[in-house]
């Protein structure tokens, strides 16, 4: 009896190392930091309210679980050109934007769904405001592209994520981390 309960301590021991092992968090600095090896190719043409817009990502800020909360945002500030009657304008362009992160198993990847446009401002030609008339446009530009393209993809050359990968995943927004575990899906 007492080697039955010997091997059941070890086992549930082994059990609780492995789950502790194989658990994974991404931080807003890992996010960051793979947005920006992105922004280069960050960049659009669109028509926005009838006006042709060809925009370029410069910078991306990332806060994961603001507020205690199951959402991620993204500032992210941009510069557009904007071509009217001929002429071409350029402009700075500051959205901030937020969403529920997704993960996708079969792409082992994160994307961001239901997303909100938070705040848009726009600085072009001495006028600055807000894109609230354009707003509906911007965030289906803004939907798109992030329903195509995962904010994070996890690295199965990592032995770590590798084996985590091989079982069903738990994903949980923490305050400054998304983490990875294994789950009973």
């Amino acid at each position: 009896m007492r080697f039955i309960l010997y091997i059941f301590v070890l086992l549930l021991a082994g059990c609780s190392q492995l789950q502790q092992m194989s658990t994974y968090s991404v931080s807003e600095a890992d996010l960051e930091q793979l947005l920006r090896q992105q922004i280069p190719s960050l960049t659009r043409q669109a028509n926005v309210a009838g006006i042709p817009l060809n925009m370029k990502v410069d910078t991306m800020q990332v806060d994961i679980g603001p507020d205690n909360s199951d959402r991620v945002r993204v500032n992210t500030g941009a510069t557009a050109t904007l071509s009217l009657f001929g002429l071409s304008y350029p402009a700075t362009m500051q959205l901030n934007v937020e969403g529920v992160p997704y993960y996708d198993g079969a792409e082992k990847a994160v994307y961001l769904r239901s997303v909100k446009l938070l705040g848009s401002t726009i600085e072009a030609a001495g006028y600055r405001g807000n894109l609230a008339p354009v707003s509906n446009e911007l965030l289906a530009l803004v939907n798109g592209f992030l329903a195509n393209n995962p904010v994070y993809r996890l690295d199965t050359s990592n032995p770590t994520v590798k084996l985590l990968t091989a079982v069903p995943i738990n994903m949980a927004v923490q305050s400054g981390r998304i983490s990875f575990a294994p789950g009973n899906n």
